[in-house]
């Protein structure tokens, strides 16, 4: 399955005492991760839907003060980072300043740390591994809404409440009939490598990855032809001019967009914007249920 593939990578990217530790536990709980999260001096913690809990050498336990637990020092932390930086920190200036790398799959790695004057941290004290998932089927029910025409859809979400995940599963579902363009940002959605998507992301579908939303909206209208364009995460008034203008041109767009509901939508000034370039808004459940459509708005 790809929960355990992805707990799997993140796994070996450990040093020893944690990879051996974080390899005990049951299958069952790998599926259901969310996050995994190391700090300087502190139990290593894993986050679920419905719980947070801390690795020990024979499971997970409730009670950070557990005398069993992994307890991740500096060493460690420099370790994991060296070793997701395979090795060339000094050449990821780039994830250093934006605060993350991705890894196989489009797991993100969030770090926190002390910023130099320059803006890039230098002194890495934290690290958040997010679980990425591919669920088929995930956006069997947008898709169906929207096949008959060329019809926009906002995904709509609060934080690990599965947008990112419904995107991807809409982009296979999409490229597979029509011609798609996936500006992927972060490379999270599609994970390119060597210049082939690890993820499937449709057959006819071009990927544009390391480029702002706004810059690949623009490139994509230009140069591919496509009859719909995914993002991730709208939020800039870039984002919004490049989607109306994609609009004017006939293409048809998917996003995603940090809302819970209907009201925390409207509030954000950027919906004004935008609310009239999609024809339906879908709100998933949460962070409880993560990937779990809560309800569809026609707009």
């Amino acid at each position: 399955m790809q929960e355990c593939t992805s707990y799997k990578i993140i796994a070996d990217y450990m040093p020893e005492k944690i990879r051996k530790a974080m390899l005990n536990i049951s299958r069952n709980e790998q599926e259901k991760i969310s996050e995994i999260r190391l700090f300087s001096g502190r139990a290593v913690a894993y986050i679920y839907p419905d719980k947070s809990v801390y690795l020990t050498d024979s499971g997970l336990t409730a009670n950070f003060r557990n005398t069993s637990v992994v307890i991740a020092d500096s060493d460690d932390i420099a370790r994991t980072v060296d070793s997701i930086s395979h090795y060339s920190l000094h050449s990821c200036t780039r994830e250093l300043k934006q605060g993350f790398f991705v890894l196989k799959n489009g797991i993100r790695v969030g770090i926190s740390g002390i910023y130099s004057a320059n803006g890039v941290i230098t002194d890495i004290t934290g690290l958040n591994f997010r679980v990425s998932r591919n669920i088929s089927g995930s956006a069997d029910d947008i898709f169906n809404l929207i096949s008959a025409r060329n019809s926009g859809v906002l995904i709509c979400g609060s934080v690990n409440s599965g947008k990112t995940t419904i995107l991807r599963d809409l982009c296979r579902l999409v490229g597979n009939r029509k011609k798609v363009t996936l500006v992927d940002e972060r490379n999270e959605i599609s994970y390119v490598h060597n210049g082939t998507s690890a993820n499937d992301v449709g057959a006819l579908t071009n990927i544009l990855v390391g480029c702002s939303r706004a810059d690949g909206i623009i490139s994509a209208v230009r140069t591919l032809s496509p009859d719909y364009i995914f993002c991730d995460e709208i939020s800039t008034d870039a984002d919004s001019e490049a989607i109306l203008n994609g609009i004017g041109c006939g293409v048809s767009f998917c996003a995603t967009i940090h809302a819970g509901n209907f009201d925390d939508l409207i509030k954000r000034p950027i919906a004004e914007k935008i609310i009239g370039a999609f024809d339906y808004a879908v709100f998933l459940k949460g962070a409880s249920k993560p990937s779990e459509i809560a309800g569809i708005r026609r707009l």
